[in-house]
């Protein structure tokens, strides 16, 4: 036997339950009534849950750089004499730390550009050994020195046109050579007396290590007219060893 075809159910109707009136909240848009518990308008579908407006803020929150919202007409006139001030203060904070704001300035352009060398018109010599006159220390080579008698020497190097030095290279010794280097006076400390145009000097001590090759100081002085170099303290010292310094050069921004 064969089982039997399935059968679906007839659907039955049921009574249907009046609906009960709503009493919750009514509808802010339309008034509507609607059950409690709904988020939305059962007639016009506006949203029944609105949201509560944040508290406004204090009047220096709306401030930049504190500003999160801008609460309208409040501390309006506050805030514009606090703008004022501000901008009042740092132009008067600019003509106070005007140097001070160019030194870095020019620091800064010192140490990004180029440089080039530069050479003194003249060179002069408060005392100076027989056979190694001042000129031996800018002819651009280091095989001839200029050698001073004592400690306290100077050695002046003139320029031509005003300059910003940004850099000074000392060679020291009678020779770049270590052994040849060693039977010479060679210079350790010196001071640095750097004249500008208005007639300003600038001080700055160097110091050498006691060794062959060049030895680099970095400045940046402005408008340079001439440079004083003055021997304070030698190694090698004795008698018929002039304090030997093969060359001096300078440099200026490019």
């Amino acid at each position: 036997m064969r089982p039997a075809r399935p059968v679906a159910r007839r659907p039955v109707v049921r009574p249907v339950a009046e609906d009960e009136t709503p009493d919750g909240p009514p509808c802010p848009a339309c008034g509507t009534p609607n059950l409690a518990g709904r988020r939305f308008c059962r007639r016009c579908a506006a949203p029944l849950q609105v949201r509560e407006q944040a508290a406004a803020l204090p009047w220096w929150r709306t401030v930049w750089p504190f500003r999160r919202r801008v609460r309208g007409g409040s501390g309006r006139m506050l805030r514009r004499t606090l703008l004022v001030l501000a901008v009042a203060g740092l132009v008067l904070a600019g003509f106070l730390f005007f140097p001070l704001g160019r030194y870095a300035y020019e620091d800064v352009r010192d140490k990004l550009g180029k440089t080039s060398e530069i050479s003194p018109t003249g060179a002069a010599a408060s005392g100076e050994a027989p056979g190694h006159p001042a000129g031996a220390a800018i002819d651009g080579v280091t095989n001839e020195y200029w050698g001073a008698p004592a400690l306290g020497a100077s050695l002046t190097c003139s320029f031509g046109t005003p300059f910003r030095l940004v850099g000074v290279v000392v060679h020291t010794g009678v020779s770049t050579e270590p052994q040849e280097f060693r039977r010479g006076a060679r210079p350790t400390r010196a001071d640095l007396l750097v004249t500008t145009e208005d007639g300003k000097v600038h001080k700055k001590s160097l110091s050498f290590n006691d060794k062959p090759g060049k030895q680099e100081s970095r400045m940046g002085i402005s408008d340079v007219v001439s440079v004083e170099l003055v021997l304070r303290e030698a190694a090698g010292q004795g008698k018929g060893r002039p304090i030997a310094v093969g060359e001096i050069e300078f440099f200026r921004r490019a």
